[in-house]
Formats: C-alpha cells, sequence, structure tokens
C-alpha cells in the first residue's frame, strides 16, 4: 500500500479511536500484569467499531506484538516446564482445528460462536468468585484437554486464558510462574496462529492499517501491567474488565442472532 492508500484506510470515525484505544490498553494492561487473560477484551469490544472478523485480525496482530514486550517481563526460570510438556501439544492441536473453523464457517456464525464463548467465560468467572480450590499435582490428561480448549479459543475468540486457567490456577503456582507459563504459551500460540490471521486479512488490507494506528499503545500497556503485578490483586482489575467483556458480548451476540435471523 502506497502512503496515500494507507491514509485513506485510516478510521474517519472518533469512536474507533476511543474504543480501540481502551481495548488495547487493557489488553497490553493484562499481559504485562498476569501474562495475559484479557485478549478476550479485544474483539468483543472491537466489534463495536467494526466487523467482527476484522476486530479478531486486528487483535491478532495486536497480542503477538505485546508478546515481544512481555517475554521480557518473566523471567524463563519462572516456567513450569513439566506444565507446559503435557500442555503445548493439546494447544496446537487446537490452534489448528481454531483455524479449520475461522476459516470454513459463515461469518455470522463465527461471530455468534465469540459472543457465545465470551459471555460463557464472563459467566464461569463471577460464579466461581469466592471458590477455592485444592491444589493439583501435573495431570497429563487435565493438562493436554486444557491446552486444547485454549488453543482453540485462543484463535477463534483471543479467549484461551480462561481454560488454561482452569487448570494452572489449580496447580498452586505462584503469581509470577503463573504469568510466566501463560506467556511463553500464548507467545508461542500467538506465532502460530498470526500467519493464518494474516491471511485472513490480505483481502481487507485496512485491518493492518487500524492494528498499526493502535500498536502505540502496547509497550505503554505492557509497562504498566508489569508495574501492577506486584501490586494489585488479580480479581480486582479482571471484576472491572470482566463486566466490559460481558457487556461487549451481549451486544456481539444479540447482533449476530439478529444478522442470522435476518438471513
Amino acid at each position: 500500500m502506497t502512503l496515500a492508500s494507507l491514509t485513506a484506510a485510516l478510521p474517519a470515525d472518533w469512536s474507533f479511536y476511543a474504543v480501540g484505544a481502551v481495548a488495547t490498553f487493557l489488553m497490553a494492561l493484562g499481559k504485562g500484569a498476569f501474562g495475559g487473560g484479557l485478549a478476550l477484551l479485544g474483539i468483543p469490544l472491537l466489534a463495536l467499531v467494526m466487523d467482527p472478523i476484522q476486530a479478531a485480525i486486528v487483535t491478532a496482530l495486536l497480542v503477538a506484538f505485546m508478546d515481544f514486550f512481555a517475554l521480557g517481563s518473566f523471567p524463563r526460570t519462572a516456567w513450569s516446564k513439566p506444565d507446559l510438556t503435557w500442555i503445548m501439544p493439546g494447544f496446537l492441536a487446537g490452534l489448528f482445528l481454531g483455524f479449520l473453523t475461522f476459516e470454513w464457517v459463515d461469518r455470522r456464525w463465527v461471530a455468534l460462536v465469540i459472543a457465545l464463548i465470551t459471555l460463557a467465560f464472563t459467566i464461569h468467572h463471577f460464579a466461581r468468585r469466592g471458590a477455592t480450590a485444592a491444589t493439583i499435582p501435573v495431570m497429563p490428561g487435565f493438562a493436554a484437554l486444557a491446552g486444547a480448549g485454549a488453543g482453540f479459543t485462543t484463535y477463534v475468540a483471543h479467549a484461551g486464558g480462561p481454560p488454561m486457567a482452569l487448570y494452572l490456577l489449580r496447580r498452586g503456582l505462584t503469581k509470577t510462574e503463573f504469568a510466566a507459563t501463560t506467556v511463553i504459551i500464548f507467545t508461542i500460540g500467538n506465532l502460530v496462529k498470526l500467519p493464518g490471521y494474516v491471511y485472513s486479512g490480505l483481502d481487507e488490507p485496512a485491518v493492518f492499517v487500524k492494528a498499526l494506528v493502535l500498536a502505540p499503545i502496547v509497550p505503554f500497556g505492557v509497562l504498566i501491567g508489569r508495574w501492577l503485578h506486584d501490586r494489585l490483586p488479580r480479581e480486582r482489575l479482571f471484576t472491572l474488565c470482566y463486566v466490559l467483556v460481558g457487556l461487549a458480548g451481549t451486544k456481539l451476540l444479540v447482533d449476530a442472532l439478529r444478522a442470522l435471523w435476518i438471513a
């Protein structure tokens, strides 16, 4: 694209910049503070100001950019290698299934799936508040299943954090071990799925311009998130974020059902 075409592709609606800035900052904040988990904000929030498929592509580009900053925030020594051994094969298989779903299923159905996944994880978050679970040892089957679920949902809706957390949070890892392990899992996942998203966006080059416009917010969000890592309880930050997710996911669900009903 030439400079003139890039300029022409810039969104004219101010709401894109307002909503996009908030979504990007919150995703980067979660990446820096907890290793991820807030990427599921990207699609439902950005879908308020653009097509849901475009929102998915823009989110993929942004979270891949975030990984470069997040990797340096947590030491390799904090990775839970026994868990990674069993998680990654299922995770990669889930990514492939997510790619097939994203490419070959009607966009309206993809939007519906995104909305349902978003709302399901929002409900799960609030349903388990205050609940405690016993620490478990490394469980190969559970780890592989959680990895597959995370791989699929991270490709379709960038919502891989919750299914992964269902396993890792019960492992009794420290906050830093949890964050570091989550970062490396989704860094690998984001690199693997990025070519597929780039391919999906070739017919809509404006998505790359939109991602580029929002990219400067990423390092600030990750930096502030890392600062918060040792200062704020995870649940306090996530409560507000999941409220936003629930509201945005509800709107996306209504829009998807309306589009399917009209068709």
